[in-house]
């Protein structure tokens, strides 16, 4: 039975515009240099996303932590997108060890963090607390507001502890990462726990996001959507839009969270409201 409950409420739309993974060969339309990353993020800021989650690639298309890459975005990014806000990724495909946050002087927006570690399909996502606690007063020093990824129930219990220790800027912002292999699946029982949890331990109002990988990214987008959160969409974690057909573009994922987003009667956040909803800086003139 469709629920309108939240109608109403404002969501935010986040755009992973390329991430560390898919490449060319497994969707055409992932942007990998600068230019076509900036073409991507502007076409799915004009179809709803407020938020831009980047990685950068080097020549070759591997992923790198280069914050000259990262600079060249963030400047074209703000000139072709006015108020959309930028999230940098602290991700550790791209770099190691303190090189994963050395874009943060940028002071971007925002800026990922993982908080612990856990399994990926053929690794380990290393993230050792004296990393995290560096990165988080990385982003305090320049302030960029984390945005913090849980891969697993004790990384919002971590967020938590750092929040009340004064590591993380008020108003934190957490959003489950379901779907990757080796890590937390998809569940519903497992989502609506996660939303409880970060309920009663940051407040009744506080924002929250969700992301799934592959075929299940449209799974929690409809599942955020409805509860009340915010949805993460994009070529990073699902280069589909079926199993038949591979998505033409960031920015059709994105028309396809609006349309959930109309579906539950919520309408999509502006950059400004959605500023407004995380406690972020106003843009600057």
């Amino acid at each position: 039975m469709m629920t309108k409950a939240h109608a109403g409420k404002p969501c935010i739309i986040c755009v992973a515009i390329t991430g560390s993974v898919p490449t060319k060969a497994d969707n055409p339309a992932v942007p990998v240099t600068i230019s076509e990353q900036v073409e991507s993020t502007h076409a799915a800021f004009e179809a709803g996303a407020s938020i831009m989650h980047a990685h950068v690639r080097d020549d070759e298309g591997k992923p790198t932590s280069d914050p000259e890459r990262f600079a060249r975005l963030k400047e074209a990014v703000e000139a072709h997108c006015p108020g959309m806000i930028i999230q940098l990724s602290t991700g550790g495909r791209s770099g190691a060890g303190q090189a994963r946050g050395g874009m943060l002087p940028l002071r971007p927006d925002m800026a990922s963090l993982s908080v612990g570690s856990n399994n990926f399909p053929t690794r380990v996502y290393e993230n050792p607390p004296d990393l995290v606690d560096w990165l988080a007063s990385e982003m305090l020093t320049y302030d960029v507001k984390p945005e913090i990824e849980a891969f697993d129930l004790s990384h919002i219990f971590k967020a938590a502890q750092m929040a009340e220790k004064g590591q993380l800027a008020p108003t934190p912002y957490v959003q489950f990462v379901m779907g990757v292999k080796n890590a937390m699946p998809v569940d519903r029982e497992v989502f609506d726990f996660y939303i409880n949890t970060v309920h009663r331990l940051f407040g009744a109002d506080v924002p929250w996001c969700a992301a799934g990988i592959g075929p299940n990214q449209i799974v929690v987008n409809d599942w955020a959507i409805s509860s009340g959160g915010h949805a993460r969409t994009g070529l990073e974690d699902n280069v589909r839009l079926d199993k038949a057909r591979l998505a033409p573009s960031n920015a059709a994922l994105v028309a396809r969270a609006v349309e959930i987003c109309q579906k539950y009667g919520r309408p999509v956040a502006t950059p400004a409201e959605a500023r407004a909803i995380l406690g972020l800086r106003p843009v600057e003139a």
